[in-house]
C-alpha cells in the first residue's frame, strides 16, 4: 500500500508503540535504548524494546529472528545502510506492509481486514491502536487469542501516543471506552472479483516456489490482471451467452505473455471449472493456422494455388462444409474462406510432423493425434494455449508462457520470482509471422471472421466451429493484444449458431480493451525475395500416419516451453529448451487411414492455369456435413465492406469432422 495511502493516524500509532523518535535518528536510537533499559528493570520486565523501526525492517528483509548478538549487530549495521538509501517515508512505508501482525497477516492492509473486515481507511482510532500494538507479540497480543490482553495493549499504545502528542486526552479517552468489535473475514481470494483468474493463480503458485516457502506463508503477489479489462470480459461472456450455454475467454499480452483477463464460465458460484484452462475441446477451423504457418515456413507462398477439388486419401474422403468446390484459390483465399480440402492438402504436402513441431513451437502443449483431420482441429486444446498460440504471430514469431504472476515477495521483502525470467522462444522466423499475420487479417476484412473488424485498427483472426456446431472459436489479435473466445456447452450439445457469435463476444470485449490501446500497424510484408525456409517440406503419406503425438504437458515458466520431438524435422527450426521432463511422440495404436498409397492430387510449385473444379459424385464419406447454421446470437459488431468490389460473399464457417476409420 502506498505511502499516502496508510492514514495519518495509524502511522502515529506505530510510531508511538514502536520508535516514536523515528524521524530524528539515523537507524539506531541510543536515547531510546537508554530509556528502554530504565523503563525494563524499574518493572523488573521487559515492557518496551529498543528496536527502531529501520532495525526491525533490516531483520525482516535481510535476518532471521534468531536471538542472538552477532544478529543484533548485523541489524544495526543494515539499519543504518537502509537509512543512507532509503527516505524516511520510504523506510515507514515497507515496514508498515511487511510487519507481521499476526492470523497470517503480513502489513497494516492485511491485518485489518482480518481483524476487522475493514480497508485502513475506515479504522477507528481504538483500531489502529489495536494494531500498532501487536509487533512484539502478534500472537499474545491478538485479539483473536484474548480480547481482555488486546485491549489493555491497545489503552498501553493510546497512551503513548497522547504522551507524543499525536492525540489529545479526550481522544484517548473516548477510544479506550470504545468497544473491541472483531468481524474476522473469510481469505480474500474467496470475494475475489475476478474468481478464475484468482483459483488459477493459486493452482499454478506451487509452479512458481518452493513448497517449504509456500507452507511458511507470507508471500506478496503481483499478479499480471488488468481488471478495466477483466470486466469487460466478464460483461463480453454475459452479454454473449444464455441459458445453460457457457462461455470462456482470455486475453494476453503477447509480447511479455502476461494474462491480462480469464473468464472461465458464467458464473463462478454455480461451477469452478475454468473453461479456460481445463476445458479440452476441438478448436476446429482455428487450427488451420498451424497448417498455413508451417506451409509459408517450408517457403510456401501466400498466392501459391491449390486445387479445391474433392480428394480420396486412402478413403478418406475430406468435404467442404458447402458440399461445394471453388476450384484453384491461392493459400490466402483458403484461408480467408476456410476452405477444408485445402488444408488437408497443404498439411499432407508440408509434412504432418513438420506442422505438429511448428504447433508445439508456438504454444500447443495437448496431445496431436498424427492423421489428416488434424488439419481441421480434430485434436482437443485448451483456449489459453492456443490463444498464447496466436499471441507468437503478434509477437513476431517470438513465444512467451502465458502467466498470471508477475512477482513473488517473501515475508521478507525478497523477490522470489519475477516474469522477466521467462524467456523467448522464437518459434517463426519475423517473416513468417508477418505473412501469417496478413493472411488472418483478410479472414478478418473478407471472410469468416468479419464480426471481429475494428474500425481503427489492423484486427488478424480466425473463427473455429465443430461438428453440429459444439464450439464456437474466434481467436484474434492486434499488435499489442491476443484474445480468444469460446462458446458452448459443457455437455457437447449443438450451440445452434455459428463462429461469428464467439467473434462477437471478442468485438464486445476488443472494443472496450483498445481504449487504452493506441493503433499500431503490424510489421511490414518481408522480401519475397530475401526468404529463406526454415525446413524443407516433407510429403506425408497415409503409411506415415497414426499414433499419437504427446504434448508436453503444463507450463514450465523457467525455460519456456518444452517440445516434443518430431524426427523429420531435423533440427530446422531452433533448438528446443533443454528440460527435465520432455516429451517423445508414442505411435499407439490408432485407425489408419490407409495401409495403401494415398490417391494423390497434383502439388503445385508455382500458380497453375485456371482448372475446373472436379466433379464430385456423392458417396462414403468419413464424416457427413450438417446443415448451415442459423444467424449467429445477436451479431452487433460493426461488418466492414470488402476491400475489392470482386470479393466473394462471405462463407458459411466449415466445421472440423470428427474423423473415423473408413
Amino acid at each position: 500500500m502506498p505511502f499516502k495511502q496508510i492514514p495519518l493516524r495509524l502511522r502515529q500509532a506505530f510510531l508511538a508503540a514502536e520508535d516514536r523518535r523515528f524521524y530524528e535518528h539515523s537507524g539506531i536510537d541510543l536515547f531510546g535504548i537508554a530509556r528502554a533499559s530504565v523503563t525494563n528493570l524499574l518493572s523488573g520486565q521487559v515492557q518496551e524494546g529498543a528496536s527502531t523501526i529501520t532495525q526491525q525492517l533490516a531483520r525482516i528483509v535481510f535476518l532471521s529472528q534468531e536471538r542472538s548478538l552477532q544478529r543484533k549487530l548485523n541489524e544495526a549495521l543494515m539499519a543504518q545502510k537502509l537509512e543512507q538509501e532509503l527516505t524516511k517515508d520510504q523506510i515507514l512505508e515497507q515496514y508498515l506492509n511487511l510487519v507481521y501482525l499476526g492470523a497470517g497477516a503480513y502489513g497494516v492492509a492485511d491485518a485489518a481486514w482480518t481483524y476487522f473486515s475493514k480497508p485502513v481507511q475506515d479504522l477507528s482510532l481504538g483500531e489502529m491502536a489495536t494494531l500498532a500494538g501487536l509487533p512484539p507479540a502478534p500472537t499474545a497480543y491478538s485479539p483473536l487469542v484474548s480480547l481482555e490482553v488486546a485491549q489493555e495493549r491497545r489503552n498501553s499504545v493510546l497512551s503513548r501516543m497522547q504522551e507524543v502528542g499525536f492525540i489529545t486526552p479526550s481522544e484517548a479517552e473516548a477510544a479506550r471506552r470504545e468497544p473491541l468489535a472483531l468481524k474476522p473475514a473469510a481469505p480474500k481470494y474467496a470475494q475475489s472479483l475476478a474468481p478464475y483468474f484468482t483459483d488459477y493463480v493459486r493452482q499454478e503458485l506451487p509452479r512458481f516456489v518452493a513448497p517449504d516457502v509456500l507452507e511458511y506463508g507470507g508471500l506478496t503477489l503481483k499478479t499480471t490482471l488488468n481488471y478495466r479489462w477483466q470486466q469487460a470480459a466478464d460483461q463480453a461472456i454475459q452479454n454473449s451467452t444464455y441459458g445453460s450455454l457457457q462461455g470462456a475467454l482470455v486475453s494476453i499480452d503477447p509480447r511479455d505473455g502476461a494474462i491480462r483477463a480469464m473468464v472461465g464460465g458464467v458464473d463462478f458460484n454455480r461451477s469452478q471449472f475454468n473453461r479456460a484452462t481445463q476445458a479440452y475441446r476441438q478448436p476446429g477451423s482455428t487450427f488451420k493456422m498451424f497448417v498455413y504457418a508451417a506451409a509459408i515456413a517450408s517457403g510456401m507462398s501466400p498466392s501459391q494455388v491449390y486445387l479445391d477439388a474433392a480428394i480420396n486419401l486412402g478413403g478418406y474422403k475430406p468435404q467442404n462444409f458447402s458440399r461445394s468446390f471453388s476450384g484453384s484459390i491461392s493459400l490466402t483465399q483458403a484461408l480467408t474462406n476456410s476452405v477444408n480440402i485445402v488444408a488437408i492438402k497443404v498439411l499432407r504436402d508440408v509434412g504432418i510432423d513438420n506442422v505438429i513441431r511448428v504447433a508445439r513451437q508456438m504454444g500447443i502443449r495437448a496431445d496431436l493425434a498424427r492423421y489428416y483431420p488434424l488439419a481441421l482441429g480434430a485434436s482437443d486444446v485448451t483456449l489459453l494455449e492456443i490463444t498464447s498460440a496466436y499471441g507468437t504471430l503478434a509477437n513476431q514469431g517470438k513465444y512467451l508462457t502465458p502467466h498470471p504472476i508477475a512477482e513473488i515477495i517473501d515475508h521478507r521483502g525478497r523477490v522470489l520470482y519475477q516474469d522477466k525470467q521467462i524467456k523467448p522462444v522464437q518459434a517463426l522466423d519475423p517473416g513468417s509471422a508477418a505473412i501469417v499475420t496478413s493472411m488472418l487479417e483478410r479472414v478478418v476484412t473478407s471472410g469468416t471472421g468479419a464480426a471481429a473488424y475494428l474500425p481503427d485498427r489492423a484486427v488478424a483472426g480466425k473463427t473455429g466451429t465443430t461438428e453440429q456446431a459444439r464450439d464456437l472459436w474466434f481467436i484474434g489479435y492486434i499488435p499489442q493484444l491476443v484474445t480468444g473466445v469460446w462458446l458452448g456447452y459443457d455437455n457437447f450439445a449443438p450451440t445452434g449458431s455459428g463462429s461469428s457469435a464467439a467473434a462477437v463476444a471478442w468485438y464486445r470485449f476488443m472494443v472496450e480493451a483498445i481504449k487504452d490501446l493506441p493503433p499500431e500497424k503490424f510489421p511490414p510484408l518481408p522480401n519475397p525475395d530475401q526468404r529463406k525456409p526454415l525446413f524443407k517440406a516433407q510429403f506425408t503419406s497415409g503409411s506415415d500416419l497414426g499414433g499419437i503425438d504427446r504434448g508436453p504437458g503444463r507450463y514450465d515458466y523457467g525455460a519456456g516451453i518444452e517440445l516434443a520431438d518430431s524426427p523429420s524435422f531435423a533440427g530446422s527450426l531452433p533448438a528446443a529448451p533443454a528440460s527435465n521432463a520432455g516429451s517423445s511422440r508414442s505411435r499407439d495404436p490408432e485407425p489408419e487411414y490407409s495401409s495403401e498409397p494415398a490417391a494423390e492430387e497434383p502439388r503445385y510449385e508455382d500458380a497453375p492455369p485456371e482448372a475446373p473444379a472436379e466433379s464430385f459424385e456423392p458417396g462414403p464419406s468419413a464424416v457427413e456435413a450438417e446443415p448451415a447454421p442459423p444467424a449467429p446470437v445477436e451479431p452487433q459488431a460493426p461488418v466492414p465492406p470488402p476491400p475489392e468490389p470482386t470479393a466473394p460473399p462471405l462463407p458459411v464457417e466449415p466445421t472440423a469432422p470428427q474423423p473415423q476409420a473408413p
